[in-house]
């Protein structure tokens, strides 16, 4: 089974994810006890949270933010986040970043 991680502060984010018909745990903090069994982080930007603390191995990690924000998805993408999209493409089709 995959262990699904989102990590946002924003409620209305939260909201969506929560809404899945799928098993996923939404929380605010990367802290290593949330994180231990993921398979899968969703990581939105706007946290302000080191990507790279969640980075690890055997582990996906989807990162999204503001595409405004360009050196911040850039330095998602350098410390190693499989995927790296603007908030607007992930909630276009949420269900299937969380496969």
């Amino acid at each position: 089974m995959t262990r699904r991680v989102v990590i946002t502060r924003n409620l209305m984010d939260a909201s969506k994810f929560k809404a899945l018909p799928i098993d996923v745990v939404v929380t605010a903090s990367a802290a290593p006890d949330a994180l231990s069994e993921a398979d899968l982080v969703i990581l939105d930007l706007a946290t302000g949270i080191d990507p790279g603390s969640v980075v690890g191995e055997n582990r996906r990690v989807v990162a999204y933010g503001s595409h405004v924000e360009v050196d911040v998805m850039e330095q998602a993408r350098a410390v190693g986040c499989s995927e790296v999209v603007p908030r607007s493409k992930m909630f276009r089709d949420l269900a299937s970043w969380m496969a």
